[in-house]
């Protein structure tokens, strides 16, 4: 629940996140904090996912009743909030060196997500119930936007581009997680996987009555690239590109 005499509109949870209030209740420091209790919520979503946590099961993880998490955080949602915010963390510093342009910064950018939310895919099962407001999501959103503040683009078509590549970005990392979580289940070894794939769409297409597909499996599409982010970089570079066409046409 937001504080309406903060002015902030944010719930305590995400003041205190941002340093803006201070740890409830008074007399001596307390063990339990806001900053563990989101580690402990962490840490089971990323050993058992995102469905298991809960603030019964997070309290007992710390050792604690129920209801002293509550002094912390109002509701599970908030702490989902939270959580995703430890989760992905501060963007690096931009590795591309001084003077690299708005095209480098923002692959740069894009391909840092990528690998945050490649490596704790439980982020990607948080659901997205309102614009980012906590302190990491903030200064990614600042990176992304500063990519761009030496291009003729206004601030609202710098916006609309970095909610594209985030889309982007979102949705090639979520297709990763779910074929793996199924390949997982499965039992069977990727290339197993993709093998048996392509032996499907072969005994159930034809040049006949499936053409393309035909083509496609004629190809080096799925055996022959050898390169595992092709697809993302293809996607990525063709919203540049078209960027890069708005930024020139502005220069005429």
């Amino acid at each position: 629940m937001a504080d309406e005499d903060s002015g902030t509109g944010l719930p305590a949870s995400l003041e205190m996140a941002w340093g803006l209030r201070e740890r409830p209740g008074k007399g001596p420091r307390p063990t339990l904090t806001l900053p563990r209790i989101v580690e402990a919520a962490v840490a089971l979503a990323a050993a058992e996912g995102v469905d298991a946590v809960s603030m019964g099961r997070v309290a007992k993880e710390l050792g604690v009743s129920t209801m002293s998490l509550y002094r912390y955080v109002a509701a599970k949602e908030e702490l989902y909030v939270l959580m995703a915010d430890a989760g992905v963390g501060a963007p690096p510093d931009p590795s591309a060196g001084e003077g690299a342009d708005w095209r480098e910064l923002l692959t740069e950018w894009a391909y840092a997500q990528r690998a945050v939310l490649m490596a704790n895919s439980w982020i990607l099962r948080i659901p997205i119930t309102a614009a980012p407001v906590s302190p990491n999501q903030l200064a990614w959103m600042e990176r992304g936007l500063a990519s761009m503040a030496g291009t003729s683009l206004k601030e609202s078509e710098k916006l609309s581009t970095i909610i594209l590549i985030g889309g982007l970005v979102r949705n090639e990392a979520t297709m990763a997680a779910d074929m793996m979580d199924a390949i997982v289940k499965s039992g069977v070894a990727p290339e197993q996987a993709l093998g048996q794939y392509v032996r499907t769409l072969r005994l159930m297409t034809g040049p006949d009555s499936h053409p393309a597909v035909t083509r496609l499996l004629d190809s080096d599409a799925f055996s022959g690239s050898g390169e595992p982010d092709f697809q993302f970089r293809f996607g990525l570079n063709r919203i540049l590109d078209g960027l890069a066409e708005l930024i020139a046409q502005r220069a005429e």
